[in-house]
């Protein structure tokens, strides 16, 4: 059984047991089913209340991390299994997991390996079933990414995101970021040279400022250059210079760049989209009425494959005032990236 994906956010220690609370709340939308909540060697309890797992946690935390167990509730009655860690600054600095962690006991709850379709007469088609796969998991993956890392207004968490990987990467190398503020979203693209540069540990310098960020990129050698891969292991370069051009670009053209790179046509998933949309439409159809016509669908090597190459992306500007990045989990962010660089000119 193979956990995933992962969820990772990032905010000040003092505020850590309030955020851990709130996306533990956001997260379990109905208290139907016990949770449990380990301190160890300090305590544990067991409850469908997320406030006594809140209050039980606030009693400890400091002195050592917290763990919890619980069911969250997500789209279309879709119950998972879920663990979610918050760890103290102290712990962070011996083994950065990232200050508040959360990922599904099984991976296959996010991003299934088959889906139950009702194909009817027409052909099949692995790209329009692959577009179904990708319908399946952003929604999921878009909802607790920003359940877990904004929950309310209070702006607690500044960064997170999610990838298929145990540990924080790169932002462009994850699947999708979230930023508290849409303006800094070059953030994304500053942590990750810094990180993949410095070879620092992303978790441990996610909440460093815009302006301590530019001044690591600055402080690195001219020409200077770190290597992006994409999901499908294909290498490009990214150079101090490009970044230090994106620091300086206006926030609103870089997200208007990200979001016309999003939009950008691509020939081979346009051409997919009417056949994905007669199956998802025969597939609603069958399940309101009852009648037993949908076929297990495996998910095979060709599926992944143009997932890895055509799967889109968005870009979605909250309410708040954040921005949340995002793609399939087999896909990476760098793609998008490096072609709103290239939009406006930032990169050769």
């Amino acid at each position: 059984m193979k956990s995933g994906p992962y969820f990772f956010a990032w905010c000040d220690e003092a505020d850590r047991v309030d955020a851990f609370g709130a996306a533990l709340s956001a997260l379990v939308k109905v208290e139907q089913y016990s949770m449990g909540a380990n301190m160890r060697p300090e305590a544990e309890c067991h409850t469908t209340s997320v406030g006594e797992v809140v209050a039980k946690i606030r009693a400890h935390f400091g002195r050592t991390d917290a763990e919890t167990y619980f069911v969250a509730s997500l789209s279309y009655e879709h119950f998972v299994h879920c663990i979610m860690r918050c760890y103290t600054d102290e712990s962070e600095r011996i083994k950065p997991w990232g200050p508040i962690h959360m990922h599904p006991r099984e991976i296959e709850d996010f991003t299934p390996m088959h889906m139950d379709l009702a194909l009817g007469s027409g052909p099949r088609s692995v790209k329009a079933e692959a577009m179904l796969a990708w319908h399946m998991a952003l929604e999921d993956i878009d909802d607790v990414l920003v359940r877990l890392c904004a929950p309310d207004v209070s702006g607690r968490v500044s960064t997170g995101g999610c990838t298929t990987a145990w540990t924080w990467l790169a932002p462009v190398a994850m699947c999708a970021t979230y930023n508290a503020d849409a303006r800094e979203i070059v953030r994304d693209l500053a942590l990750s040279w810094v990180s993949l540069h410095d070879e620092d540990k992303v978790s441990l310098i996610a909440g460093m400022s815009l302006e301590a960020l530019h001044a690591r990129v600055d402080a690195a050698p001219s020409g200077a250059r770190v290597t992006m891969r994409d999901g499908s292991g294909r290498s490009s370069s990214l150079s101090r210079e490009t970044v230090i051009k994106a620091l300086a670009t206006p926030p609103t053209a870089l997200l208007e760049a990200l979001e016309a790179s999003a939009e950008a046509p691509d020939n081979a998933w346009r051409a997919a989209e009417p056949r994905a949309r007669e199956i998802y439409e025969r597939t609603l159809q069958s399940r309101e009425s009852g009648e037993q016509v949908l076929s297990r669908v495996e998910l095979t090597g060709d599926h992944v494959y143009f997932l890895v190459d055509h799967a889109r992306f968005y870009v979605r500007r909250l309410p708040s005032g954040g921005v949340v990045l995002g793609t399939h989990p087999y896909r990476t962010l760098w793609p998008l990236w490096a072609d709103a660089l290239f939009a406006l000119g930032l990169m050769p």
